[in-house]
């Protein structure tokens, strides 16, 4: 039937599930299954709908034509790899997570599959197990990063066709690095000095976030990912401008005793610079400083 399946009900999830209820998706998780999903848009007006609920332990996925991950970056490689002797041989995989990196260990198993990436701006809150409020309306992309291009894109056509404001990127890594480099210079920062998105904008933050972004131009480019840095650095100040009164997820997941996902921001700069035989001493040390900030594992 090539289902939709959404692997990780989190925030996001629930929103993609919710934006996609027309074409019926099924939620892949280990939480209890829902009497309903509850979806509090912008305008605080209260919408439900009850999804299909698959148990991982002993979910069905012959009928799955495209899978989208949500879970976070480190969880990727544990949450897909179970399930790929499950999942049809013409199933495409799309990855919507924060950061970089899981790719490139992924695509490797995929035996031909589609692999597909994603990014969104869009904002939820969970308010429950099973009830998001819609905060942000925001850019969604997404791409191709290996496989049939005509099937992957036919895949995620219900997606292009129900999420407002969103398009499909011939080069999704290149859009990848652009929000990449908000996201290395903004979350780190914030989780370090506990403080507001806003509080970026003080003068005593410039030096930092300029040579983050630095690197990572030159990482991106030793992967022949062509950036500009000045726009780059506009383009930081101005979501630091927009979420001004925000707390980043980073800062979030320090404040909760969460793992973040600095591995797969800071971290996926550090390991392309060293790959390609760079140096990027300051995401090296925002890398350090989170680590040593979260719990461990």
């Amino acid at each position: 039937m090539n289902r939709i399946a959404i692997l990780g009900p989190g925030s996001i999830g629930q929103l993609l599930c919710w934006q996609l209820r027309h074409h019926k998706p099924v939620l892949l998780g280990r939480s209890p299954a829902p009497d309903a999903l509850v979806h509090t848009d912008i305008k605080d007006e209260h919408h439900s709908f009850t999804p299909e609920y698959r148990p991982l332990d002993k979910a069905r996925l012959d009928d799955i034509g495209l899978l989208i991950v949500t879970v976070k970056a480190y969880q990727v490689l544990d949450a897909i790899t179970p399930l790929l002797q499950d999942l049809p041989a013409d199933c495409a995989i799309l990855l919507m997570h924060n950061g970089m990196g899981p790719h490139l260990d992924l695509a490797p198993l995929l035996n031909g599959r589609s692999l597909l990436l994603g990014t969104t701006s869009q904002g939820a809150l969970k308010q429950g197990l099973w009830h998001i409020r819609h905060t942000g309306k925001g850019l969604t992309q997404i791409g191709l990063l290996c496989g049939d291009a005509d099937s992957g894109k036919t895949r995620v056509e219900p997606l292009l066709d129900k999420i407002e404001n969103s398009e499909w990127v011939d080069d999704i890594l290149a859009a990848l690095w652009q929000k990449l480099a908000v996201n290395a210079a903004i979350n780190p920062l914030t989780a370090i000095h506990d403080c507001r998105n806003g509080a970026l904008a003080a003068n005593e933050y410039r030096g930092h976030i300029h040579a983050i972004v630095a690197e990572l131009v030159k990482a991106a480019a030793a992967d022949s990912i062509v950036l500009d840095e000045t726009t780059l650095l506009e383009r930081v100040y101005k979501v630091i401008e927009l979420t001004a009164n925000n707390f980043s997820s980073m800062h979030q997941d320090i404040a909760h005793g969460r793992q973040t996902e600095i591995d797969a921001i800071n971290g996926f700069v550090v390991k392309r610079a060293q790959a390609n035989g760079l140096e990027a001493p300051a995401n090296l040390s925002m890398l350090e400083q989170v680590k040593s900030l979260q719990p461990r594992r």
